[in-house]
C-alpha cells in the first residue's frame, strides 16, 4: 500500500476504534479523500483493506459504512488473545529468554513500579503504561520464536480493544482504573517470574488470565456513555 493509503488507513482505524466513527456512520470515497488531502486510489485501498479486517462493510453499490461490533464478539476475540498469548508465553519460557528479551521485560516492570508508587494514577500515568505494556507483551510473543502466534494475532486484533495496541480508560473511576491496571501489572511481574524459571504451564495460565483485564472493555464499547466517559489510547503509528 502507498504511503497516503497507509496514512488514510491508520487515521480511520483509530477514528474507528476511538468512536469518532461510530457504528453505521457511511464514508464515500470523494468527501474522505478530500478530508485527508489524498487521491481517491489510496481511499479505495484503505477501505478494502478495512472491509478485510472486518471493521466496514459494503453499502449499497457504492461505500462503505462502519461495521456494528457487539460486546460479545470483542469479549471472544480477547478471549482468543489470551490463548494465543498464553501459548506465546509457554513456549518463550520453554525456549528460555535471551538476555534482551529479559532486559526489556526488567525494565517494563521497573518502569511500572515507579508509575504505581504513589498509589493513583493520571491519564498521563496510563498513557505511558499503554507504551511498557505493549513492549512486554511484544517481548513474549517474540519470544515464543513461532511466527504463526504473531499472524493469528495480527488478524484477530481488529476489533477495537481486543489487542493489546488499543486501551480505554475510565475517566469517571480513575481510582478503579488504578486498581486494575496496578492489578494487570503485577500480573506482569507472574509471569516475568514464571518465564525467567522456564515453568511453561505456569506462564501460559497468567497470561490467559491477564487477558481478561480488558474484558470489560465491551461492556462500555459502543455505548452512549463511551465518548464522555472513556479515554481511547491507541498505538502511535
Amino acid at each position: 500500500m502507498s504511503k497516503p493509503g497507509q496514512t488514510v488507513l491508520v487515521a480511520l482505524r483509530r477514528m474507528i476504534a476511538s468512536g469518532e466513527l461510530a457504528a453505521g456512520e457511511r464514508l464515500m470515497e470523494v468527501p474522505t479523500a478530500q478530508l485527508f488531502g489524498v487521491s481517491r486510489m489510496p481511499v479505495r485501498m484503505a477501505f478494502r483493506t478495512l472491509e478485510q479486517e472486518g471493521l466496514l462493510v459494503r453499502f449499497g453499490g457504492r461505500g462503505f459504512q462502519v461495521r456494528s461490533v457487539s460486546a460479545e464478539e470483542i469479549a471472544g476475540a480477547v478471549e482468543v488473545r489470551g490463548v494465543l498469548e498464553g501459548l506465546a508465553a509457554r513456549q518463550a519460557a520453554e525456549r528460555g529468554l535471551s538476555d534482551e528479551a529479559r532486559r526489556t521485560l526488567e525494565r517494563c516492570l521497573v518502569q511500572g513500579d515507579e508509575l504505581f508508587a504513589k498509589g493513583y494514577v493520571t491519564e498521563e500515568d496510563l498513557e505511558v503504561y499503554h507504551d511498557l505494556n505493549m513492549r512486554f507483551h511484544q517481548v513474549i510473543v517474540a519470544g515464543s520464536h513461532n511466527p504463526a502466534i504473531a499472524d493469528a494475532l495480527a488478524r484477530n486484533d481488529h476489533l477495537p480493544f481486543a489487542s493489546v495496541t488499543a486501551l480505554a480508560v475510565d475517566r469517571q473511576n480513575m481510582a478503579g482504573e488504578f486498581r486494575r491496571f496496578n492489578y494487570a501489572h503485577m500480573q506482569h511481574h507472574s509471569v516475568f517470574d514464571a518465564l525467567v524459571s522456564r515453568q511453561g504451564a505456569r506462564a501460559e495460565a497468567i497470561m490467559r488470565e491477564h487477558a481478561n483485564a480488558t474484558l470489560r472493555y465491551a461492556e462500555v464499547f459502543g455505548s452512549a456513555l463511551a465518548d464522555e466517559r472513556m479515554k481511547v489510547i491507541l498505538r502511535s503509528e
